[in-house]
C-alpha cells in the first residue's frame, strides 16, 4: 500500500472506516451543520511523519487526500476547499514550503483555511527559530517534526477546535452580512467610541453619504440637524450607555444638506470583558402620510439583472389585499392578462371562504339592499358603509369643541391611549412605600377593635374608606379585602387558608404606591368596597356564579397596583419602558394585569390560586384579565354602549313581555342573562361603575377625592412642562384649574350614562311616563345609587353657574355643596388630607 501512494501525485478518498457524522455549531441564534473536516498533506515523500499524520486523520474521521507536487496540492486544494493543509517544512529539496503556502494562500477559498507547517526538530545547542517567517508566508502555525500518531491526532483535534470552528462560524458570517447589505433598512455601527466601522447600501441611498467617506469617522464629526432637541443626544449616550435600548425619532442632515426624519432604534452590543464594544443603529424613514411613502418609493433604484420587471411587481403588490396593483397592470402590457387572471382567482378563493367575519355578512346585506333602494336610500346606505367601515364604532365624536375646551381637554386626555411619541423621554418610576408600623391580622379574629367596629359598616355604600385609611395608617386594602373576601367565601372557593389570603392582600397593597394622591391603596379598597356593594344587588347575584363574584373581587383589588400616578399618554410620550412593552396600547391596565399574576405566582406561601385546577384557574384569570382591561378608558364607551345594547335594550323586550303575561321574573330573563357574553358584559360594567364611583359617594368623601385625582393630574402637567412633553391635559394647571367644571365635564361626558345603564340593569324600572324622569334615586336592594351623583352632579352645575354669573346660590345649596375655587379648595382639603401643602402658599389667580 505505501509503494502505491508512492506512485501517485494526488490520492484521495482514504477515510475512515465509519465516517462521523456532520456537527452542529452555533452562531449567536444562528443554527449551523459542519460536514466532517478534510485534511490536505503535502508531503514529497512518504514517510513516518506523512504516515503518523495520515492514521491521525483516520482516526478522527477527517477526510484525507495527500499531494507530492506544489501543482497538485493546488489542484486537489481548489476541487476539494481543505480546513486543514498540512505541509513538509522539514527540507526544501523538492519544493519551497513557504512558496506553496503563498500558492494556496493566493487563491480566493484559503481565505479561512488553517495551513500547518511541519519544522525539524532543532539540535540541543541550536537557538529556537523564529516562527515570523513562517507567518509573513501565511502558515497558520507551526508542527515540530513528531512521528508519533498520538502527537499528530492531538494536534489535528486542537486545530478543529479551535481555529477550524473559527474559521467556520466566520464563514458563515459572510450570510448576515449579506443580509445588511440588501436590507431596507439604514444600518450603522459603531465602536464603544462612537467610531463609525460599517454602513450599508441603504445608509447610502438615504444619506447620500458614500461609505468611504463616513467610515472611520466619529458620529459627532458628521453634520447634524438643528431640528432636534439640544439634549436629545444626551439623552440617548445615557440611554445606551447603561445598555438599555433606545428607540424613538431624530433628525439626520443629509449630504445635500436636507434634513430627514428618522425612526431609529440603537442596540448596545456586548463583548470582551462583559463591556460594551459596538452599537447598531437600525434606521427607517419616518413617514407622515402617503405621498411621503409614495415619493421616497419612487427615489429608490433596483440593480440587478432582472430588477426593472421584479422590483416594479414587487412594488406595486400589497399582501393585506393579495391583488396587484392596477397601475402596474396597465403599464405592463403583455403581463396584464395573466395578472388579471391571477387578480380573479384571488377575489375568486375569497368569495369561496367558508369563514366570514359578522361585518362582512352586514356589508353584504347592505349592498344588496341597495341594489333595488331609491337613490336616497342608496346614498344613505353609503354613509352607514363608511360609518361601518371605520375603527371606532362605539367612540362618540365629541361636538363643540370650542365650546366647551374644558370638556375637551378631560376627554382628550382621558381618552387617548398614546399620543405621538417623543424621542429621548425616559420615564422612571419611582416608589415611595411607607411601611406602616401597625401589625397586619393574621386572620379577620385578630383585627383591632376599633378597626373591626369600622368594618361592620363595610356592606353600607356611605362607608368611609377614608376613616379606614387613617386608622390603618395606609393600609386599608389588607383589612377590607380579608372583611369582604371572607364573606363571600373566597377562601373556600379558593381552597387556601386565610393565611395565605393575607399575605396575597398584603403583597398586593405594598405594591401600590402610597405616594400616589389617588392611585394607591386607599382607591383599591374604595374601589374593592364598591365592585362587592353591587355584587350584593339581587339581580346582579343572580346572574353571576361564585367564580364571577371570586374574579371580580381580586380584579377590583389588582385593578391599578403598581401605578405611577401618571395616566397611559403620559407614558407613551415619555417613552417609558412600560409603553414600549405594551406597545403604546392599554399600557397600564395591561401592566397592572400582568404584575398581579407575577407577584401571586411568586411565592407559595401568598400564591391564593395554588390549589385551584387548571382549567378553574385558566377561566378565572381570563376573567380577571378581561376586567382589569375593561377599566381603560379609551374603550370606555364601547363598553357601555354593548351593555345597553347588548343586555338592557333586550331585557326591556323581555320584561314588557313578561308583564303582559302577567309573570314577574320569567325563565328566558334568567336564562338571557346568565350567558357566558351576558355575564362577561356585566363584570365589565361592574368594575367600570366602581372605579369611577366616587362621585356617588357621600359629599365629603367625594370632595376629598376630587382633590386628589386633581393633585395627580396636576403633579403630571407640571413634569410634562418640565420634561418638554405634551401637556396632555392642560386643563389641569394648578395654577388656573376649576375643580369643579372638571368634575362636572368628568360627570356629564362618563359617569352619567354608564350609572343609568348599570340601575337600569341591576333593577331599575323606567318610568311609565314618557314625560317623566326615569326613578333613579333608589336605596333599596335592588338600586346603585345612581341617585347621589345625579343630585351631586346637578349641585356642581349650580355652584359652576354662581361662579360664572357672579351671584350667590342660596344658602340650602350652599351648606350642601361647598365646592369653592381652586384656591379655597385647595385650603380645604389642606386641611383635610395636606395633599396641597405648599400649593396653597403661591397666589392664586383669579378665574376668568
Amino acid at each position: 500500500m505505501a509503494t502505491a501512494r508512492q506512485e501517485q501525485e494526488v490520492i484521495s478518498g482514504c477515510q475512515q472506516q465509519d465516517p462521523v457524522s456532520a456537527t452542529e455549531e452555533c452562531v449567536g441564534p444562528m443554527r449551523l451543520t459542519q460536514e466532517p473536516i478534510q485534511v490536505l498533506l503535502v508531503f514529497a515523500k512518504e514517510d513516518g511523519q506523512s504516515d503518523a499524520f495520515w492514521w491521525a486523520c483516520d482516526r478522527a474521521g477527517f477526510r484525507c487526500n495527500i499531494a507530492r507536487t506544489p501543482e497538485s496540492a493546488v489542484e486537489c486544494f481548489l476541487d476539494k476547499h481543505h480546513e486543514i493543509v498540512v505541509i513538509d517544512g522539514r527540507h526544501s529539496r523538492y519544493f519551497e514550503p513557504e512558496a506553496v503556502c503563498r500558492m494556496i494562500r493566493a487563491t480566493k477559498p484559503s481565505e479561512n483555511t488553517v495551513i500547518l507547517a511541519v519544522v525539524p526538530q532543532k539540535l540541543p545547542e541550536q537557538e529556537e527559530p523564529s516562527v515570523l517567517p513562517l507567518l509573513c508566508a501565511g502558515f497558520s502555525r507551526r508542527f515540530v517534526e513528531n512521528s508519533s500518531v498520538a502527537a499528530c491526532y492531538n494536534e489535528l483535534l486542537q486545530i478543529e477546535h479551535g481555529e477550524v470552528r473559527c474559521q467556520f462560524k466566520l464563514r458563515a458570517c459572510n450570510s448576515v452580512f449579506t443580509a445588511l447589505e440588501h436590507c431596507q433598512e439604514a444600518i450603522e455601527i459603531t465602536s464603544e467610541d462612537h467610531i463609525l466601522q460599517y454602513v450599508n447600501p441603504a445608509f447610502e441611498r438615504m444619506t447620500g453619504y458614500h461609505r468611504g467617506e463616513v467610515i472611520g469617522k466619529v458620529l459627532t464629526e458628521l453634520p447634524k440637524s438643528d431640528k432636534n432637541r439640544a439634549d436629545l443626544l444626551d439623552t440617548i449616550n445615557t440611554c445606551i450607555k447603561k445598555g438599555k435600548e433606545w428607540q424613538g425619532c431624530y433628525y439626520a442632515r443629509k449630504k445635500s444638506g436636507d434634513s430627514i426624519q428618522q425612526q431609529v432604534k440603537i442596540v448596545p452590543v456586548f463583548g470582551q470583558g462583559g463591556k460594551i464594544r459596538h452599537f447598531v443603529a437600525l434606521k427607517r424613514p419616518h413617514f407622515d402620510n402617503n405621498n411621503q411613502v409614495h415619493k421616497f418609493n419612487k427615489e429608490e433604484r433596483c440593480s440587478g439583472e432582472h430588477s426593472q420587471s421584479e422590483c416594479h411587481s414587487l412594488r406595486h403588490r400589497d399582501r393585506r389585499k393579495d391583488s396587484i396593483d392596477a397601475r402596474s397592470v396597465s403599464s405592463r402590457g403583455s403581463d396584464a392578462p395573466s395578472l388579471q387572471n391571477r387578480r380573479h382567482s384571488s377575489v375568486a378563493r375569497i368569495h369561496s371562504m367558508t369563514i366570514e367575519a359578522p361585518i362582512t355578512k352586514v356589508i353584504n346585506i347592505i349592498n344588496a339592499a341597495q341594489e333595488n333602494s331609491p337613490v336616497t336610500v342608496a346614498e344613505a346606505l353609503d354613509r352607514v358603509l363608511e360609518i361601518l367601515r371605520t375603527t371606532e364604532l362605539y367612540s362618540p365624536q365629541l361636538a363643540s369643541k370650542e365650546d366647551d375646551p374644558h370638556t375637551n381637554d378631560l376627554v382628550g386626555g382621558l381618552m387617548n391611549d398614546g399620543m405621538r411619541r417623543l424621542s429621548g423621554n425616559e420615564y422612571v418610576f419611582s416608589k415611595n412605600m411607607s411601611q406602616s408600623q401597625l401589625a397586619i391580622p393574621v386572620t379577620l379574629n385578630d383585627v383591632p377593635p376599633s378597626i373591626a367596629e369600622m368594618l361592620n359598616d363595610e356592606e353600607c355604600w356611605d362607608f368611609n374608606i377614608l376613616e379606614l385609611e387613617a386608622a390603618t395608617h395606609k393600609r386599608p386594602l389588607t383589612y377590607l379585602g380579608l372583611k369582604i373576601f371572607t364573606s363571600f367565601g373566597v377562601c373556600d372557593f379558593l381552597n387556601c387558608s386565610e393565611a395565605t389570603l393575607r399575605s396575597w392582600l398584603q403583597l398586593i397593597e405594598a405594591s401600590y404606591h402610597s405616594s400616589n394622591s389617588y392611585h394607591n391603596s386607599t382607591h383599591a379598597a374604595d374601589v374593592l368596597h364598591a365592585t362587592a356593594y353591587f355584587l350584593r344587588r339581587e339581580r346582579v347575584k343572580s346572574s353571576l356564579d361564585q367564580l364571577d363574584e371570586v374574579a371580580a373581587l381580586i380584579a377590583a383589588t389588582v385593578h391599578d397596583v403598581d401605578h405611577p400616578g401618571r395616566t397611559n399618554s403620559f407614558l407613551c410620550n415619555a417613552g417609558s419602558e412600560l409603553a414600549i412593552l405594551y406597545n403604546d396600547t392599554a399600557v397600564l391596565e395591561s401592566h397592572h394585569a400582568a404584575l398581579a399574576f407575577q407577584l401571586t405566582n411568586r411565592d407559595s406561601k401568598s400564591n391564593i390560586f395554588k390549589n385551584i385546577d387548571r382549567n378553574q384557574y385558566r377561566t378565572l384569570r381570563q376573567s380577571v384579565i378581561d376586567m382589569v382591561l375593561a377599566t381603560e378608558m379609551t374603550r370606555h364607551f364601547e363598553h357601555v354602549s354593548k351593555f345597553v345594547n347588548s343586555i338592557n335594550k333586550p331585557m326591556a323586550a323581555i320584561e314588557e313581555t313578561s308583564t303582559c303575561s302577567g309573570n314577574s321574573e320569567s325563565e328566558s330573563q334568567t336564562n338571557f342573562r346568565n350567558s357566558a357574553e351576558n355575564r362577561l358584559l356585566i363584570k365589565r360594567m361592574l368594575i367600570k361603575c366602581a372605579d369611577v364611583a366616587n362621585p356617588c359617594r357621600p359629599l365629603e368623601l367625594c370632595i376629598e377625592w376630587a382633590g386628589r385625582i386633581s393633585e395627580e393630574y396636576f403633579a403630571q402637567t407640571d413634569e410634562e412642562k418640565r420634561l418638554g412633553l405634551p401637556v396632555v391635559m392642560p386643563v389641569f394647571d394648578r395654577n388656573t384649574c376649576s375643580v369643579p367644571k372638571s368634575q362636572i365635564s368628568f360627570m356629564d361626558y362618563f359617569i352619567t350614562d354608564m350609572f343609568d345603564a348599570l340601575d337600569e340593569s341591576a333593577g331599575g324600572r323606567r318610568s311609565t311616563s314618557p314625560g317623566r324622569p326615569r326613578q333613579s334615586r333608589r336605596t333599596s336592594e335592588g338600586g346603585t345609587r345612581s341617585g347621589a351623583w345625579r343630585e351631586r352632579r346637578s349641585g356642581f352645575r349650580r355652584e359652576r353657574a354662581s361662579y360664572l354669573d357672579g351671584s350667590r346660590v342660596s344658602d340650602q345649596i350652599s351648606d350642601q355643596l361647598q365646592f369653592p375655587r381652586v384656591g379655597e379648595v385647595r385650603r380645604l382639603l389642606g386641611r383635610r388630607s395636606g395633599l396641597f401643602a405648599g400649593a396653597a402658599k403661591r397666589p392664586i389667580p383669579e378665574e376668568a
